[in-house]
């Protein structure tokens, strides 16, 4: 339940976004507020942090860096534009990664990450298989996984020189998928996510 009655036909800007101070989690999809599930899961916690150490361990002592949920990825649309009010899409993904840290401020990033992983429940997959695959692909995030939870696999798409997310694959079991952003120099171990 939105707790401010904020009316999700008006558009909004991510500098209304910054003066919503209630404990309500929200995104903006083209400048209309879209309400996130409720906390999630404990499976969806632990993949997630089974994702961020594998990632963290390797990224130790490197110029890229990941960030997890709740972190703010504001994406304006002109890309050059760092206003609050040109900004009408800001999302929480579970994990990104970030290579160009000009990108970072306090409050997120502004821009695309260089990738994205986004661990889907069945009262979100609609929106991280269709709805952020669109935004994602739109403003150039690099590479995009979906982890489904459920059937223990991932979904791996990278970004063509014509801007379009083409699949890469679908992983499960023991399969070991490389990070195109790295050019498979980091080869994530699915036995070591999806933990028994």
């Amino acid at each position: 339940m939105d707790t401010l009655n904020l009316d999700f036909n008006k558009r909004y800007t991510y500098a209304d976004y910054l003066t919503w101070m209630d404990d309500v989690r929200r995104e903006l999809h083209d400048g209309f507020i879209k309400l996130m599930t409720p906390a999630p899961s404990s499976k969806h916690q632990e993949l997630s942090t089974n994702l961020v150490s594998i990632c963290w361990n390797f990224l130790r002592n490197k110029k890229c860096k990941i960030y997890h949920a709740p972190s703010d990825v504001r994406f304006p649309k002109d890309r050059k534009s760092k206003e609050d009010q040109q900004v009408y899409t800001v999302l929480q993904p579970d994990l990104y990664i970030v290579c160009d840290l000009s990108k970072i401020d306090s409050r997120g990033c502004l821009g695309a990450p260089d990738m994205i992983i986004e661990i889907v429940s069945p009262k979100n997959s609609k929106r991280d298989v269709k709805d952020k695959f669109e935004i994602y692909q739109e403003h150039g995030v690099r590479e995009y996984w979906i982890v489904n939870p459920n059937d223990e696999n991932v979904t791996v798409f990278i970004l063509d020189d014509k801007s379009k997310f083409q699949f890469v694959g679908m992983y499960a079991g023991d399969d070991k998928i490389p990070v195109n952003i790295f050019k498979g120099d980091l080869k994530i171990d699915l036995e070591d996510v999806f933990l028994p």
